[in-house]
């Protein structure tokens, strides 16, 4: 019986069983609870305590549409490709409670009566890609956000959107040009008028979306108008005519089986820069029938008039080799891993671009897992490393010691991975920082003119494997970091850390959840952080999104997401758990995805946008 034990914090939202190598032997009319039965039950009936696995209360959450789009296009592609179709669907009709409508993938109401021409998406207000630009600061200033501290006390629902088919809304919007740009798990992009929240079009890619989308002028002989750039979960990136929807190019960047995108492109000048990162590959090691591990993760930069590859850098240098044979006589490899799970980073006065990486999945060790990296921004030539947790090779399904099994290292190590992007930001002084946060519940500043130096390190939180943070954010003087913990006592909370030095200024526990004793309800606040002047926005695991006072860290405002919305596309959705993207914040408004469905997290379709009246 073959199926994953423990499913990572990150793979949560769309896990299921890991189905044996070949297709079930059914003759017509597959009996959905007899598969799960026979391949699934083992792991997913009764969990142990200290598995990560769903449980089948927990998968029966899930749409039908959520459960496919798991099997055919998401975490557990590999696994439903040896279904047939209608194995899969009784599959999907056992664990949803209804069958799958192929009907319901893209909304048919909520179409705009006419489609204006887009304004330029540099000038006026905006919010493009991951963190607001390419130093990702997640800081939006008075003249692009146009909301002020006094007028946050005062922000009101103004409209709710429902992606259907999916549990979890975890691509950050793009706001630009008078429109909203968002992805979706179902793979559906979505240009919206960021007013009304009215449909202007819609396209599909060939795989679900976690990444923020940019938009960017299009260039090259003959180009007008704009495009917009982002990457799917089978490591493709694509650009679409801005305007249409219409696609300009889609571009491989690995062709690992289980490769993928979850951190944002970040693009400047004529180039487009695509991190890779190997959560499936992650996720299988541990299986005696895997040959562990051979996926590294990477960096790509992309000519945006072609989409083609102008260079790509791997976090691991050496090539996996071979290492020895499990006791089922499967092959090993290494090293690999060293995933880059965030956007990448642009530093102009350097020429440099900097990427953070994850843990190693086989060894050897090596030094480029869970560091921050510099690399050369026109030849991808990394140029210094600061590891802060080596020896770090981690696995899913591996024991804290393994010394006779060589798909897990001997020694299992923390799982610290960065998930947050490096922040490059400037003091009063003239000084440069990279600030970053890690899992291990420290926050760092490091010096860029020094090999990434540490300058300060700051303990936010306990750290744990499911301690990542998705974006710290800086003002002019402070750091804003929030804590994730989720496998702690004590999972939450926000801190303000003083720039120059790394000291607390402030500190506020995490409130009272909002989403009480329901399952999968925790304090954790692991979703990227958005600052204003005078503000700090923080979504919350419990459903909450609040506002602090950037001197303070007093709330001064919250809203609960943990309800259903009445939707301008008609379709049904609610709010969840919040945890990767952060709010947008531009023209006055602010925009917030809601739901993060798993065994830790709580499902949710909604992208909501808030004004002043």
């Amino acid at each position: 019986m073959r199926c994953v034990i423990r499913v990572p914090a990150t793979m949560i939202a769309t896990s299921l069983a890991v189905f044996t190598a070949g297709p079930f032997a059914f003759a017509q009319a597959p009996d959905g609870a007899a598969a799960f039965k026979r391949d699934c039950a083992q792991c997913h009936a009764s969990p142990a305590a200290d598995s990560r696995a769903p449980n089948l209360d927990a998968l029966r959450k899930l749409t039908p549409e959520a459960v496919n789009n798991a099997l055919t296009i998401g975490t557990m592609r590999l696994q439903g490709a040896v279904l047939t179709d209608p194995e899969r669907r009784a599959i999907v009709q056992y664990l949803a409670g209804r069958p799958l409508d192929d009907s319901s993938a893209i909304p048919t109401a909520g179409r705009c009566p006419t489609s204006t021409a887009m304004s330029d998406p540099a000038s006026g207000a905006h919010w493009n890609g991951w963190g607001a630009g390419i130093t990702n600061t997640r800081f939006q200033p008075r003249e692009r956000g146009g909301l002020t501290a006094a007028q946050v006390p005062n922000l009101k629902l103004k409209w709710a959107f429902g992606f259907p088919g999916v549990t979890s809304a975890r691509s950050q919007p793009a706001v630009a040009g008078g429109r909203l740009f968002v992805g979706s798990d179902s793979g559906v992009v979505y240009s919206l008028d960021a007013k009304t929240g009215c449909i202007h079009w819609t396209y599909r890619a060939e795989a679900g979306i976690r990444s923020a989308l940019v938009v960017g002028p299009r260039v090259g002989p003959g180009s007008k108008g704009y495009a917009v750039y982002f990457a799917d979960g089978v490591a493709n990136a694509y650009a679409l005519d801005a305007s249409s929807g219409k696609q300009l190019w889609m571009r491989k960047l690995d062709d690992h089986r289980l490769a993928r995108v979850t951190g944002s492109p970040t693009l400047h000048e004529g180039r487009l820069y695509v991190p890779t990162s190997g959560l499936g590959e992650e996720g299988q090691g541990g299986r005696a029938q895997y040959e562990c591990c051979t996926f590294r993760g990477s960096v790509s930069a992309i000519d945006v008039t072609t989409g083609a590859v102008v260079w790509k850098s791997y976090m691991i240098t050496e090539e996996p080799k071979p290492r020895s044979k499990n006791k089922e006589g499967v092959q090993t490899w290494g090293p690999s891993g060293a995933g880059i799970w965030a956007a990448p980073t642009v530093d102009v006065k350097r020429n440099a671009i900097y990427v953070s990486t994850g843990n190693g999945y086989s060894g050897p060790p090596q030094p480029t897992t869970d560091a921050v990296i510099a690399l050369d921004l026109q030849s991808g030539k990394i140029r210094w490393v600061n590891q802060t947790t080596p020896n770090d090779v981690w696995t899913l399904g591996c024991q804290a010691e393994n010394p006779n099994n060589p798909n897990c290292p001997e020694k299992l190590g923390p799982d610290l991975d960065f998930s947050a992007s490096p922040i490059l930001t400037t003091l009063a002084n003239g000084r440069d920082l990279i600030v970053i946060p890690q899992k291990s519940g420290l926050a760092f500043a490091l010096d860029p003119d020094k090999q990434g130096a540490i300058v300060w390190q700051y303990r936010a939180g306990q750290g744990s494997g499911l301690g990542g943070v998705w974006g710290a954010a800086v003002d002019d003087r402070r750091a804003y970091v929030s804590v994730a913990d989720m496998l702690t006592k004590a999972p939450g909370g926000m801190h303000a850390v003083n720039l120059e030095t790394g000291e607390r200024i402030w500190y506020t526990p995490p409130a009272a959840r909002l989403c009480g004793t329901a399952p999968g309800c925790t304090a954790g606040q692991g979703a990227a952080v958005t600052a204003i002047p005078g503000i700090v926005f923080s979504g919350s695991m419990d459903g909450g999104l609040r506002a602090y006072a950037a001197e303070s860290g007093t709330v001064v405002w919250e809203f609960d997401t943990n309800r259903e919305f009445q939707t301008v596309d008609g379709v049904k959705a609610n709010g969840g758990a919040m945890d990767g993207p952060g709010p947008v914040v531009a023209g006055g408004m602010l925009y917030l995805n809601s739901g993060n469905a798993g065994i830790i997290g709580r499902p949710g379709n909604v992208l909501l946008a808030f004004g002043v009246d």
